[in-house]
Formats: structure tokens, sequence, C-alpha cells
């Protein structure tokens, strides 16, 4: 079943129902994956920042050392868990902060691949969902008459 909805210039879209499911469900799996990398970032960052044994000893940086790369893995993984709160609360500023802060996370994963390379390699593939998932289905929920 399809229905059609009125764009500005008086052209018409059609949409099913499995496209509107299809939109709502990117949303939701971005959200919920940004609140996952949000805590695992946290987490993590609070371990790095402890120099804590969980990561490679002797590591390598490009810029800086682990206790640098820990608070902005913080910083990264706070404001990503409070976009993905306002992800499920539908606003337009939610969705372009968690695409913002999912690209930071993908950039700072790959600089922090000395410390635990599998783990950042886990996490940069899930940003990149969550960027996907945000820029190509998540836009404003229509409701179509």
């Amino acid at each position: 079943m399809s229905s059609q909805r009125t764009m500005p210039a008086g052209s018409t879209a059609q949409a099913t129902s499995d496209e509107l499911a299809d939109r709502s469900g990117w949303a939701t799996f971005a959200g919920v994956m940004l609140s996952i990398v949000g805590v695992l970032n946290i987490v993590y960052g609070i371990a790095a920042i402890d120099n804590a044994n969980f990561y490679i000893n002797d590591a390598r940086y490009v810029i800086s050392d682990l206790n640098t790369w820990g608070w902005v893995m913080l910083i990264i993984g706070a404001l990503q868990f409070c976009a993905a709160f306002s992800i499920f609360a539908g606003t337009e500023w939610g969705r372009w902060v968690g695409v913002a802060t999912a690209g930071l996370n993908s950039i700072a994963q790959l600089l922090f691949l000395p410390a635990y390379p599998f783990l950042a390699l886990a996490l940069f593939s899930i940003d990149i969902l969550i960027i996907y998932g945000l820029i190509a289905h998540g836009g404003r929920r229509h409701t179509f008459a």
C-alpha cells in the first residue's frame, strides 16, 4: 500500500510503508549504536586516563600520548551519548551532532589504533554505519496521509 504527499512544487512522491519503516529503523539503529559506542568510549577513555593495563604497553601514537587520547575518547563518548538521546527524541540537531561525533570518533579511532587495534577497527566500522544511518535514513519523520 502506498501513500501520496504533495511536495511544495506541486509534484507528488510515493512512499510505501516499507520505506517508512526502513527510514525509522535505520534512525533507531543509529541511535542505539551511537549510545553503545558512546558508553564504550566513556569506559575506555577512563581506562586510558587511568593508564590501565588494558592497553598495549609502549605503543607509539601519532599525536600525544595515551592519557590525552583517553580525554579525547571521554569527551567524544559523552557527546555521542547525549546525541543518541536527542536522536530518540527526534530532533534535527541531534542527528547532526550524531553525524559529527561519529565522524570525529572514526578519525580518533584510526589514530587510536596503536593502543587497541581490533577494538579501534570495530568502533570505526560502527561509526561508519552510524553515519550512513543518520545521513541516508535519519531525516525528519513525515506522516503520510
